[in-house]
């Protein structure tokens, strides 16, 4: 399993894994709205989304099944709260715009680093204080748009700010218990987060039931993409983060803002980055550097 291997690259290289394993993460909206244009809409095209990495997981559950005990309730404790986290996060695209949703999960950082100093007695600097404002204030250019930032807070700005909450704990619970098998983290986030999700967006919204052939024909963008590219990019930032304090995670997970708002500046005529947006780019990758070069923090190796 991955944990077997991964404790052996210094806190450099995870650091640099961890952000581009999260820079993945910006282009989740390519699949989604694939799936919207099959037929697959709303809370639907995310369930089914997430739903199709189980398929691949249950006989991995049953290969791995005597290894499963260890730290087994942390575990279950860290996936139900990562998943009702990227539920709610889900939750908040679809209910609010994707620059209201993205700039108030990513306050996560903010969060890791309270939790971290309370829980996990994590040593806070001058730098990681520097590089959390560097990476706020470049989310705030790079998700600025001409018309700005409404004052007013809908049910979608909740879902998003309390997503990034959830996050903070579950990642908190990632390094408070590193032996906890990221197989059954990532099985059990994974089933969170297709019914929480699947739950919130029917009580929340009025989308149509997809029909069977609707699911056929999104069966293979679904599958592909959640098990080939999103399936491995969870289960490396699960275990990366059994070692690094959830503070410096959330800085370099930043990444996946980056890849988003360019990522459809490329595929999307209508949401071309400005200036202050390319500026915004700049100060993540900042952020990210700074915390990558200079910072310094003790290693908590996962159990393998």
């Amino acid at each position: 399993m991955i944990t077997w291997t991964i404790g052996r690259y210094s806190d450099r290289s995870l650091s640099i894994m961890i952000f581009l394993a999260a820079a993945v993460w910006g282009l989740y909206w390519v699949p989604i709205r694939g799936l919207e244009q099959l037929g697959v809409m709303g809370p639907w095209s995310i369930a089914y989304f997430n739903a199709c990495p189980i398929l691949v997981l249950v006989p991995a559950l049953f290969i791995w099944r005597r290894s499963l005990h260890i730290n087994f309730t942390p575990a279950v404790f860290a996936g139900v709260i990562l998943g009702i986290g990227l539920a709610l996060y889900a939750t908040g695209l679809v209910a609010t715009s994707v620059v209201r949703a993205t700039l108030l999960f990513y306050l996560t950082p903010i969060w890791s680093t309270i939790i971290g100093m309370i829980w996990l007695s994590e040593r806070v600097t001058a730098l990681r204080i520097l590089a959390i404002l560097c990476g706020l204030l470049g989310c705030f250019l790079l998700l600025r748009t001409d018309q700005g930032f409404n004052g007013s807070i809908n049910v979608g700005d909740l879902c998003s700010l309390l997503s990034g909450v959830f996050w903070a704990v579950g990642a908190a619970s990632l390094k408070r218990w590193p032996g906890s098998p990221t197989l059954t983290i990532t099985s059990v986030q994974l089933m969170v987060t297709t019914v929480v999700g699947l739950g919130l967006g029917l009580a929340l919204f009025d989308y149509p039931t997809p029909d069977l052939d609707s699911l056929k024909a999104g069966f293979a963008l679904a599958f592909f993409t959640s098990v080939f590219v999103l399936l491995p990019s969870v289960l490396l930032i699960f275990t990366i983060s059994q070692i690094l304090f959830p503070g410096r995670v959330g800085i370099l997970m930043m990444s996946e803002v980056l890849v988003a708002i360019i990522s459809a500046s490329i595929l999307l005529p209508d949401e071309q980055m400005a200036l202050l947006q390319w500026l915004g780019a700049a100060a993540i990758i900042a952020s990210a550097f700074a915390e990558v070069s200079f910072s310094t923090e003790p290693r908590t190796e996962p159990a393998g």
